[in-house]
């Protein structure tokens, strides 16, 4: 009887692993790309990006293969490495930010399109409607007005006696028209006066920042455009060299010496773009599905940077803080 019940238990192995290899084998592997004009994401970052899409059953190296594709900065690399994306006949490309939407925009009109972080799509000519985008291109995306104004609003708790509000812009920016329009209005509406200073490459912003220190600016607004993300470290210390207090607009900015930051959350952003891109390799087509934009945005303080500039964080505002870096 051990004899039989150990044969039995071989057979039962053995035909359960056979099974299983059958499954693995009949598993579709699909395959999407990543245009973003950033620098590639740490480890951490890539794991926290991905999380969402293991949730709904989408995993790297079972049934999913990523191409990705990163311009390190140079934006004016997009439209090439977007038509490599669809030389290699992704199934589909989630472009991260405006310039990336548009240069995947311009490579395809077959392959469907999941927007990350992408300004006014329709403004910036990405989609007619947020409500019916037609085409091969949905997502998530921000429209400036709204958020600009709420920034503002926090610069004036923060700094009530604030006159002059420093600006660095990325003219290379698609949206930059748009964005400084936007905030010339937020501002404005609370008796501030930006000052706009343009910087298209790196070695140019520590003397933009000092430009609109010798303008007697009482803070520097950093939009976050890749130029100022990726170089965030670059802008930080030539602010607090010029004790400018920084309103910024991600948690990168804030560590790397931001004094207040006020952005979208970019948990929520992973979340919602992960739901698109299940829906549309599950069969959905990406002209049928609303874009959406932010529901949730979060408020940090740093109080290092606070100390250093010997700068008076509100109680009311600390108690409204999501982080607070001490």
């Amino acid at each position: 009887m051990i004899g039989r019940t150990f044969l039995g238990c071989m057979l039962l192995a053995a035909a359960l692993a056979a099974s299983l290899a059958h499954a693995q084998s009949t598993t579709k592997i699909r395959r999407i790309g990543v245009l973003d004009g950033g620098a590639p994401p740490t480890a951490e970052e890539r794991q926290a990006a991905l999380g969402p899409l293991r949730e709904l059953g989408w995993v790297e190296g079972r049934n999913l293969v990523i191409d990705e594709r990163y311009a390190n900065g140079n934006e004016t690399r997009l439209p090439a490495l977007a038509k490599e994306l669809v030389a290699l006949n992704v199934e589909l490309i989630v472009s991260n930010g405006t310039a990336a939407a548009l240069a995947a925009k311009a490579a395809t009109r077959s392959i469907p399109i999941v927007m990350f972080a992408a300004g006014d799509p329709v403004r910036s000519g990405i989609v007619q409607s947020l409500a019916r985008p037609g085409g091969n291109i949905t997502g998530y995306a921000v429209v400036a007005e709204e958020i600009e104004r709420k920034r503002a609003a926090l610069l004036r708790e923060l700094l009530p006696a604030a006159q002059v509000a420093g600006v660095v812009i990325d003219p290379s920016y698609p949206l930059s028209p748009l964005l400084r329009q936007e905030i010339d209005r937020a501002y404005r509406s609370l008796g501030v006066r930006p000052v706009f200073v343009e910087v298209a490459a790196p070695d140019q912003i520590r003397r933009a920042v000092e430009s609109l220190s010798r303008q007697k600016a009482d803070a520097l607004v950093v939009t976050r455009t890749t130029l100022f993300t990726d170089h965030r470290a670059i802008v930080m210390t030539a602010a607090l060299d010029n004790a400018l207090p920084t309103m910024v607009q991600g948690e990168d900015e804030l560590e790397a010496g931001g004094l207040v930051s006020y952005s979208i959350s970019f948990g929520e952003q992973y979340v919602r773009g992960a739901a698109f891109v299940d829906r549309i390799l599950r069969g959905a087509r990406p002209g049928d599905l609303p874009i959406e934009q932010p529901t949730r945005f979060e408020l940090g303080v740093n109080l290092k940077t606070a100390k250093a500039l010997n700068v008076k964080i509100p109680q009311a505002l600390l108690l409204r803080a999501d982080r607070v870096i001490q």
